[in-house]
Order: C-alpha cells, then sequence, then structure tokens
C-alpha cells in the first residue's frame, strides 16, 4: 500500500534535498518516504519552476527574483524623478 502525500508535504521534502543539503537517502529516512519518491517530487517542481534548475543554487535563484523586483522598483523610481525634474525645469525658464 503506497501512502499519499500532499503537495507541502513534497515540497518540503524536496527542499531538505535541495536547499539544505539532506542526501535523498536521509531525507527519505527522517520523512518515512521512499528516496526514489522525494527524487521525483524534485523533478517534478524542478519542471513547473517551483524549485530551481539543477544547475543553478538555490541562492543564486531567490537572490536573482529580488534583483529583478528591486531593478523594476527602482526604474519606477528613475521615472517619476525624471519626470519631476522635467516638470520643474519648465517653470525655471
Amino acid at each position: 500500500m503506497s501512502k499519499r502525500y500532499d503537495r507541502e508535504f513534497k515540497l518540503q521534502a524536496s527542499k531538505l534535498v535541495v536547499e539544505h543539503g539532506y542526501s535523498l537517502n536521509e531525507a527519505a529516512e527522517r520523512l518515512g518516504a521512499t528516496a526514489w519518491s522525494i527524487r521525483n517530487w524534485i523533478k517534478g517542481f524542478r519542471a513547473d519552476g517551483t524549485l530551481p534548475p539543477k544547475d543553478q543554487p538555490v541562492g543564486t535563484a531567490e537572490e536573482l527574483k529580488e534583483l529583478r523586483k528591486e531593478n523594476k522598483r527602482l526604474r519606477l523610481e528613475n521615472e517619476i524623478l525624471k519626470k519631476a525634474t522635467a516638470y520643474f525645469a519648465k517653470d525655471q525658464v
């Protein structure tokens, strides 16, 4: 009889291996799942983008996401400042 695990359990088990450096066997032993199952969960989460690709470190993926968010915010602020400068400059001429 096979056990049914919810998505959250599968994701946390996958993160133990990918983010925290557990081996598949260690994670499987601690959680009562099989290493084969966890390996498949990791493949699935990488395929749908929930986990970063195998060749991309986890920290890099999170950092890239944050940097893109910050870049978007800074571009918006820069655009607002340009418009404000143009507005006040026309009053000076």
